[in-house]
């Protein structure tokens, strides 16, 4: 989603709309204590988050998947499946499209078996029914139907919580305290712009995105991105020396058309641009892929 400007500052906006956080969040609250959480009898590590918009969850929860299987442990994946069609099914990717499971859904599979579930108990007993040792959910810190062992609260370190309101006054889903009290670590992405490590009583970790080397045949580009901070991307681009010439912002989670493709290429063919875009854009394009970069991140965790 695209973050309104206003949820970082306090004014006359935010005050109005307090009444409506209010509700918000006392909703959140009666929803979350009044879940009777079912116990799968696995490990089940939930990497979410208490703001609205694009953190890195999917990084990080990859990431710590990474951290497991290098244990030896049978790793599954548990997700909702955002902006998919199918549900309750384990992820085939030469099976089921990018409409059918949704982008994140993809990248997780590329990893480990992961399986799409609204619902994360019914997630979880088909985990555990398939062999799991450790269940990894992507999201769902405010769902109250699977039992998490451990939580970790991911956090954008330009935005950390905002002004503090809950939407629509401002960016939180419920408050840091809140949350805090069902987590067991943050992890802040970026540089801690907002002082937040500070206003936390949990454990904090300290995360990056580390770009992987792409070739392409010009460092003259045109970059989209249809993801909730496509400025990172790019800033992520110039870090690596590419020359950004245009950019071509689409929605969170945007479902790609052919007629979206063909225009990026010929904007991009007028100015003698290569064409790049994240890796969560890229796996949703399928054959309209061609002639298409793609850069690729990799979490990185320091205590």
């Amino acid at each position: 989603m695209k973050t309104p400007k206003f949820w970082m500052t306090d004014g006359i906006l935010p005050r109005m709309l307090m009444p409506l956080g209010w509700i918000y969040g006392l909703a959140t609250q009666w929803r979350i204590r009044h879940g009777v959480p079912y116990r799968c009898g696995v490990k089940v590590i939930c990497v979410g988050n208490i703001t609205a918009g694009g953190v890195g969850k999917t990084p990080v929860a990859i990431a710590l998947a990474e951290k497991e299987i290098a244990a030896g442990k049978k790793v599954f994946f548990v997700t909702r499946g955002y902006k998919g069609k199918l549900k309750n099914i384990l992820v085939n990717l030469n099976k089921h499209s990018p409409e059918e499971t949704g982008d994140e859904a993809r990248l997780l599979a590329r990893v480990a078996p992961t399986i799409i579930a609204p619902k994360r108990d019914i997630g979880a007993k088909m985990a555990v029914k398939a062999g799991a040792e450790v269940i990894i959910m992507d999201d769902g810190f405010q769902n109250p139907r699977l039992y998490k062992d451990e939580s970790w609260l991911v956090f954008d370190g330009t935005v950390g919580v905002g002004n503090g309101r809950i939407i629509p006054a401002g960016p939180l889903r419920e408050s840091l305290a809140n949350g805090e009290k069902r987590a067991q670590r943050i992890i802040i992405m970026g540089e801690d712009k907002t002082g937040l490590a500070e206003k936390c009583s949990l454990p904090v970790y300290f995360g990056r995105l580390e770009a992987e080397p792409c070739e392409i045949p010009t460092r003259r580009v045109l970059a989209f991105a249809g993801i909730g901070h496509p400025e990172k991307f790019y800033e992520t681009l110039r870090g690596q020396g590419v020359d950004v010439v245009r950019t071509k912002d689409f929605p969170d989670h945007y479902a790609y058309s052919a007629a979206d493709i063909e225009e990026l290429r010929r904007m991009a063919a007028a100015d003698g641009l290569a064409l790049i875009t994240t890796e969560k854009d890229f796996v949703k394009l399928g054959e309209m892929s061609e002639g298409v970069y793609c850069l690729k991140v990799r979490a990185v965790i320091k205590g």
